[in-house]
């Protein structure tokens, strides 16, 4: 009789997206293909290839509906706002019109038609810089595949295929999917692919169901009947673990389940360090229904609003009226606490439906943002004017992004005197003392920060674009994302050279990048002397707990011992030390 062996370990790196820990054998699942056969049809056929078209829609429309009924029921409105945009999608009629124009004109049925109206639509925004926008092409697939299933008479449920508890892999998962895991089965998930910003990882996080995506290749290496192992903290995952293993994981568990209780407790205590230094944590929001998620988790206040995403979300923009009514819903959604609007930061790879501007060779150093507002004065007075009319509640700042030379700070500062002139004009009120800031992301900015600040009342460092300029790496580039190093010498004295700037001429200085949200590099920048940290609301209890654990003069000293030295790793190590020394927990729950 043949003897069996065991098989051995795998050990792969992904983008762990919701935290936890999982043992149970793989349930694969197979890609869904939906492949459109193309037939021509006759004239005479147009009206009823139509009327199959809007039937799918209005099936595909009801059926989001009660999803978004049942996810809000089980997890609350907010996480059933993510639904939205697929009823935007279904609902679009720029989109609706331009299958059906095309079924009228090219004499085909309504499937190939609309995938290849559907691929165009999400191959724009998955080209886009911004993650977030491009993670919003899945939507549309998602979409898109309900509506073909609908045009076949089929049911579209991946997660009926499952009849017993199981980790699921699979090369992609779509929202409506995530939305209908039965956690008595699926007790975590991985994917090839995926992101920290899709609706996917955010579904996943709220069902608290472990998860790693963007495995690249996980669907090839795993077997049925594989044990699968999942880390969603650290972004791990064991196939067919050793006993050693699941002995380890098990222990981390129970310390992990005891860490997040303990989190859990610090939502309404101050961002304070032991020796009295407060740091506060404010959130970064890009749509309206995260509001009521930032004082969920500990966070006060709103350090960063994108506003472009007002835009993005519509085949018209934006009027005025339109404009203060989503400022002044966030102002009250935090009052007293202050709400830090940006101005728009658009640019040729990120633009809304209907707006011309001419192709760029690098739109990320091309007219975008404060250069684009500028060149449109209209457009930018329009948001002026709400930021303004939305200041009557007077916990609104307003701050410009991208901003490179003085003489645009000065330009829009301009503008916006013409817009209080106006709305004086009128006699409509807002806060003659409105706080005006600049980001500080392009490195001319913070080496000339001391010529920006007489003209504003704050700076606000956008570290993601800030490094990416100064070390001139794309981190979303896997070829050169290594030289990404938030600790790099030429990046500590930048900030600290805009901190000590700021300070010099009685500004105050907020970090809304990702360094903010790293436990990791939280010290430094508050031995930096940096005055307020922005991060995404679920980061706050783990940016809270280091604050509390730290003392301000630690902080100072592994600040100046950082400036002072030459090499990323150093300061990194000395980063990870003081953490590790201070706040294992987060490490724990982090790395």
């Amino acid at each position: 009789m043949a003897e069996t062996r065991a098989k051995s370990e795998i050990i792969l790196k992904g983008i762990g997206v919701s935290p936890g820990i999982a043992v149970y054998k793989a349930q694969l699942l197979a890609p869904q293909t939906q492949q459109a056969i193309q037939r021509s049809i006759t004239p005479e056929e147009i009206p009823s290839e139509i009327a199959r078209f809007n039937e799918a829609l209005t099936d595909t429309h009801d059926q989001i509906k009660l999803i978004q009924k049942q996810v809000a029921e089980v997890l609350g409105d907010e996480h059933a706002s993510i639904f939205d945009a697929h009823i935007l999608v279904v609902d679009d009629r720029t989109f609706i019109e331009d299958v059906i124009r095309t079924i009228e004109k090219d004499l085909v049925n309504v499937e190939p038609v609309l995938q290849a109206v559907a691929s165009r639509y999400a191959d724009m925004l998955a080209k886009m810089k911004d993650s977030y926008l491009s993670e919003r092409a899945a939507d549309i697939r998602d979409v898109t595949k309900r509506i073909m299933a609908n045009l076949a008479g089929e049911m579209l449920n991946q997660m009926a295929q499952i009849t017993d508890p199981c980790i699921v892999v699979v090369h992609d998962l779509s929202p409506s999917d995530t939305a209908s895991i039965d956690k008595k089965l699926v007790h975590g998930f991985v994917t090839d692919l995926g992101s920290a910003t899709s609706h996917t990882s955010i579904m996943a996080k709220a069902l608290e169901v472990p998860a790693v995506v963007g495995l690249h290749n996980i669907t090839a290496v795993v077997s049925a009947g594989d044990t699968i192992l999942v880390d969603g903290g650290k972004g791990l995952v064991f196939i067919n673990p050793t006993g050693y293993r699941l002995a380890e994981y098990e222990k981390r568990a129970e310390e992990q389940e005891q860490i997040m209780q303990e989190l859990g407790t610090l939502r309404d205590k101050p961002p304070e360090t032991q020796d009295g230094y407060l740091v506060p944590i404010t959130a970064n929001i890009e749509l309206l229904e995260e509001l009521d998620a930032v004082g969920a988790r500990g966070a006060k206040g709103i350090g960063l609003f994108r506003t472009e995403f007002l835009f993005l979300g519509s085949d018209t923009l934006p009027d005025e009226d339109a404009q203060t009514e989503a400022y002044e819903r966030a102002a009250k959604s935090q009052h007293p606490s202050a709400v830090v609007i940006r101005t728009l930061d658009l640019g040729a790879d990120k633009l809304p439906a209907n707006f011309e501007i001419p192709d760029e060779m690098n739109p990320f150093l091309g007219d975008r943002a404060i250069r684009l507002c500028l060149s449109r004065p209209e457009l930018f007075k329009t948001q002026l004017r709400a930021i303004l009319r939305a200041s009557v509640n007077d916990n609104i700042r307003m701050m410009y992004p991208m901003i490179s030379c003085v003489q645009e700070v000065v330009e829009a500062n301009a503008l916006l005197r013409e817009c209080m002139d106006e709305l004086r004009g009128k006699g409509i009120p807002f806060n003659e003392e409105i706080q005006i800031g600049t980001m500080i992301e392009v490195p001319s900015a913070a080496l000339i920060a001391d010529l920006i600040a007489p003209h504003v009342r704050f700076f606000s460092l956008g570290t993601n674009d800030l490094i990416q300029y100064t070390m001139a790496v794309d981190r979303g580039n896997e070829n050169v994302a290594h030289l990404y190093k938030p600790t790099h010498t030429a990046i500590i004295r930048l900030i600290d050279h805009v901190v000590k700037i700021s300070h010099r001429h009685g500004l105050w200085t907020c970090v809304c990048g990702q360094m903010a949200a790293d436990p990791v590099l939280v010290p430094l920048l508050i031995g930096l002397g940096v005055d307020e940290l922005s991060v995404s609301p679920s980061q706050a209890p783990m940016i809270k707990d280091v604050i509390r654990k730290l003392f301000y003069s630690d902080a100072v000293e592994l600040a100046q011992r950082s400036l002072a030295s030459s090499s990323a790793e150093h300061v990194e190590q000395l980063c990870h030390d003081m953490i590790e020394q201070i706040a294992p927990e987060v490490l724990e729950l982090s790395e």
